[in-house]
């Protein structure tokens, strides 16, 4: 599992600094190279979409490592928060 973490660290996408909730439109915002309002705006349309909206939004909130590189879903199955 340590490498499925480590490969997406390497990714370069964090959780945006500009964050109201978890902070995944404002790292898509920076990744992208958008206005976070915007990047907001397209995550809840995304949302009048079924299962697809949240169920995706969930995942990238588990995935998305915070700025200090640490990934939600590592620490809760107990992986090693240490930074690499």
């Amino acid at each position: 599992m340590q490498k499925f973490f480590t490969s997406i660290r390497r990714l370069g996408f964090r959780r945006g600094p500009a964050r109201l909730a978890g902070g995944i439109a404002g790292g898509i915002a920076q990744h992208v190279g958008i206005n976070v309002w915007l990047a907001r705006l397209l995550v809840l349309v995304s949302f009048l979409l079924p299962v697809v909206g949240v169920g995706f939004y969930l995942v990238m909130w588990a995935l998305t490592p915070w700025q200090d590189g640490s990934i939600p879903l590592e620490r809760a199955l107990g992986g090693n928060p240490e930074i690499r």
